[in-house]
C-alpha cells in the first residue's frame, strides 16, 4: 500500500489556490477600475467631484485589505508551485500580483487626498494675507467657479481667521526676497511655471505679472495661481497666490504648489 504524496495533481490546495487568484485578480481590477471611473466620471460631467470623493472613499474603506490578502496569495502560489505541481504557477501568480497592484492604487489614490493633521479646510492661500495679489485675466475664467477671488470670503471663515489659520498651518508660505533685479526674477518665475505644466494665461514683464493655471491629475481641478514680482532697494520680492475654483478644502494642495514654484526659484 502506497500513500498518495502532497506534490500530485490530486491535491486539494490545487484548485483553492487556483480560485484564490483568480478571485484576487478580478476583485482587484474591478477596485481599480471603480477608482478610476470614480475620476473619470467626473472628468465627462457625469457626477460633481463630490460623488469621485464618495466612490472614492468606498473604494479605500477595503481596498487596503484586499491588497494584503492579494499579497499573501501570490506569494503562495508561487512557493507552493513546486510542491504542489502548479504547472500554470506563474499565470496564476502574474494574475493575482496584478489584483494586488490594482487593489494597492485603489487605496493609495484616495490617501492622496487626505489631508495631513492640523490642515485648515481653506481653499485660498498667498503669501501676503492683508493684500492677496489679485487675478485680472484670470478673473473671467472664474465667472462660474463656486469658489470666489475674495480673500477670506468662504463659509465659516472670514480674512482674519483666515490669515492666522493659514499662517500656523503654513508659516513658510510668506513673500520671497531675491538680490536679483526684478526682470531676471520674472524671467526666472515664468520658466518655473512653465516647467511645472501650469497653463500661462497671462505674463506681463513690465508690471511683473504671471497668472496661470494648474490641473490636478484625477479630478481634472483647476487651480489659479497669481505671481507678482516687485523691485525692492535690495533687488526684488515675489508674491504668489494659489486658489481653487471648486471644493471648501484644498487637502494642502495650494500651499504644496507654492511651495514646490519657491523651490524651484533658488
Amino acid at each position: 500500500m502506497s500513500d498518495t504524496p502532497q506534490n500530485t495533481n490530486t491535491s486539494p490546495l490545487r484548485p483553492v489556490l487556483t480560485t484564490l487568484a483568480i478571485l484576487i485578480f478580478v476583485a482587484g481590477i474591478g477596485m481599480g477600475v471603480y477608482a478610476l471611473f470614480a475620476s473619470l466620471g467626473v472628468w465627462m460631467g457625469m457626477w460633481d467631484f463630490r460623488r469621485g470623493f464618495d466612490m472614492l472613499r468606498g473604494v479605500n474603506a477595503s481596498a487596503d485589505w484586499l491588497a494584503w490578502i492579494g499579497l499573501v496569495i501570490t506569494l503562495a502560489v508561487f512557493f507552493a508551485a513546486k510542491p504542489l505541481a502548479l504547472h500554470n504557477a506563474r499565470r496564476l501568480s502574474t494574475l493575482a500580483a496584478i489584483g494586488t497592484v490594482a487593489a494597492a492604487l485603489a487605496y493609495l489614490v484616495p490617501e492622496t487626498y487626505r489631508p495631513a493633521e492640523g490642515t485648515p479646510p481653506i481653499h485660498d492661500i498667498t503669501t501676503d494675507t492683508d493684500n492677496p495679489p489679485q487675478y485680472i485675466a484670470i478673473a473671467p475664467l472664474r465667472a462660474d467657479a463656486p469658489n470666489n477671488m475674495i480673500y477670506g470670503d468662504q463659509p465659516n471663515w472670514d480674512k482674519p481667521r483666515m490669515a492666522a489659520a493659514q499662517h500656523e498651518a503654513y508659516p513658510d508660505i510668506v513673500p520671497q526676497t531675491f538680490s536679483e533685479p526684478k526682470n531676471i526674477v520674472f524671467d526666472r518665475a515664468l520658466a518655473s511655471a512653465r516647467a511645472m505644466g501650469w497653463e500661462i494665461v497671462d505674463q506681463n514683464p513690465a508690471s511683473g505679472r504671471i497668472e496661470a493655471t494648474d490641473t490636478t491629475f484625477w479630478f481634472r481641478f483647476k487651480d489659479d495661481v497669481v505671481i507678482v514680482v516687485s523691485e525692492t532697494p535690495q533687488g526684488s520680492v515675489l508674491n504668489a497666490r494659489s486658489l481653487s475654483r471648486v471644493g471648501t478644502s484644498d487637502v494642502g494642495k495650494n500651499a504644496a504648489r507654492l511651495r514646490e514654484f519657491f523651490a524651484s526659484l533658488r
